[in-house]
């Protein structure tokens, strides 16, 4: 199934947490949507599952417009937010068969039996859902959310609180999940959606910065400014690096010197000179290979 938001605005008072965003998802895709708090992920995630309305635009399944309203459309969503709410007085097999109550499922035993072997929980199963760790009760969430058999599920921190075999469990079986289904997922941890997912969408101040395969964002055809590892013998300050012409920024690091090019220069070959005019000794000087965190970074610094 495929989920497209098209020219999404949302207000909240006159603050504009959605700026006209738009992209699209397609099934069997397992998409990373990345931002800084505050940036509008929850509230895009909200809009599409049509727990909240938007301003303006609209959501697309398959090509046609639906309501927020459409019981058909929420029908076909799975949800798990980011603050998990679960009944803690409840045991978990007795949760799993009200939320089946809701879905007015058929074959409630059955399903219930499949959820609960899907997400490991057959020893925790008879327990209160209070007695649970944060990492079990993450699984029963995450089977709540696929009890009725959704096409698009919509995942908000879903590893939150898991220790790391947990962590490992969980995201083999996100990626099983999203061979048959459209899958976005949010998380805060770069590592988590670089090893899950094969596509990410960032969003800064309610705007998209970037949506694109995980390698080509990586290799860093979403930004334009080079930055550069430079290491000197001698000491440095931070304001004679700033003087090169062509630097935007300096940063200290372990090895010395990060240093961010303007616009799209190549500032090596400046730095280089720098160090000969200043008969300075370079010890290091290379290009930053990018990963998803710098991206990201690069990509929101603006946002505080």
């Amino acid at each position: 199934m495929i989920v497209e938001t098209r020219n999404i605005t949302k207000l909240f008072g006159k603050q504009k947490a959605l700026d006209s965003i738009s992209f699209t998802v397609n099934k069997g895709e397992l998409v990373g949507f990345l931002g800084p708090n505050g940036a509008g992920k929850s509230t895009t995630m909200k809009i599409i599952t049509g727990y909240l309305p938007q301003d303006h635009g609209n959501i697309l399944i398959n090509g046609e417009t639906v309501s927020a309203q459409s019981l058909d459309y929420k029908r076909q969503i799975g949800y798990l937010p980011e603050h998990n709410p679960l009944y803690t007085d409840l045991y978990v097999k007795e949760f799993l068969e009200i939320t089946a109550g809701f879905y007015r499922l058929n074959n409630t035993r059955q399903r219930i039996a499949e959820m609960i072997e899907l997400t490991g929980l057959g020893i925790e199963q008879h327990k209160k859902i209070r007695a649970l760790s944060k990492g079990y009760r993450q699984r029963v969430g995450l089977a709540q959310a696929l009890l009725h058999d959704p096409s698009i599920l919509i995942l908000d921190e879903p590893t939150t609180g898991l220790d790391p075999n947990q962590l490992e469990e969980i995201r083999t079986l996100i990626r099983e999940i999203s061979k048959q289904k459209t899958v976005i997922l949010s998380s805060h941890i770069m590592q988590e959606v670089e090893a899950v997912c094969n596509r990410v969408i960032i969003i800064n101040k309610g705007k998209i910065v970037a949506d694109g395969d995980i390698p080509e964002i990586k290799a860093g055809n979403m930004l334009q400014n080079q930055v550069v590892i430079a290491g000197f013998k001698e000491t440095v300050s931070k304001d004679q690096l700033l003087s090169i012409n062509g630097t935007n920024r300096v940063t200290p690091i372990d090895a010395g010197w990060e240093i961010e090019a303007e616009n799209d220069a190549d500032i090596r070959q400046a730095i280089f000179h720098f160090a000969v005019e200043n008969k300075l000794t370079l010890l290091t000087l290379f290009e930053k290979q990018q990963n998803l965190e710098s991206v990201f970074h690069q990509l929101t610094r603006n946002q505080t």
